[in-house]
């Protein structure tokens, strides 16, 4: 599996090119700028991407650009998003247009290598990977808009957990539920934000967040 990487600080970007490869991931390029990131995209055509949302020159938002830029010249590339930051505005855009493999990790939040490299192979596979923290506050942004203020508490957090990238299965056993359960509990989100319901978990994610990002 190749994987560009974006990261401006050499120690963490060498960290992370040592621990990828000893899990088996070819470094196609490892680069530290949004103009070489945006290059390299382009020209190497990898299995995923994983980068950090703020890149030389601008130290803003660059790497988020640079991603977004290369999903619409290439829809459904992967990509991972790596970050101190949670820039609501395009992980929103990035995380909607519904093509894809999608992830936002908050680095101080990626407590070992297993969770890590879990998440670039789920991203690569076109699932989703999405911290917790993350989700909370995309969602958190319409808690009184209707219908999603219309969910109950615990359907909140069956719609959570679902955004993380969890299985019915996952989601129940986190909650110490039956599948049983968790499936009403799906049917009637669904229902209240009127999208059709999906036994494929990336597509049902990607349509709730569509939603969100369509109501901001």
């Amino acid at each position: 599996m190749r994987v560009v990487l974006a990261e401006d600080l050499f120690l963490l970007r060498d960290g992370l090119v040592r621990m990828l490869e000893a899990f088996g991931f070819e470094i196609a390029a490892a680069v530290e700028s949004g103009p070489e990131l945006t290059k390299a995209l382009a020209e190497l055509e990898p299995d995923v991407a994983v980068v950090d949302v703020r890149l030389p020159p601008s130290h803003t938002d660059e790497g988020l650009q640079c991603a977004l830029a290369a999903r619409r010249a290439r829809p459904g590339l992967p990509v991972l998003v790596l970050s101190q930051h949670v820039e609501q505005l395009y992980a929103r855009e990035l995380l909607a247009d519904g093509t894809g493999g999608v992830g936002y990790l908050l680095k101080d939040r990626v407590f070992d290598a297993a969770q890590f490299v879990d998440a670039v192979r789920r991203v690569a596979a076109g699932g989703t990977a999405m911290d917790p923290q993350v989700i909370q506050q995309l969602l958190s942004r319409h808690a009184t808009e209707q219908p999603l203020g219309a969910l109950t508490p615990r359907e909140r957090e069956v719609l959570e957990l679902m955004a993380q990238g969890r299985s019915n299965a996952a989601i129940a056993s986190q909650l110490v539920v039956t599948e049983r359960a968790i499936a009403k509990h799906t049917s009637n989100i669904f229902g209240k934000l009127g999208l059709p319901v999906s036994d494929d978990d990336n597509r049902r994610v990607l349509a709730v967040l569509t939603y969100l990002d369509q109501g901001r």
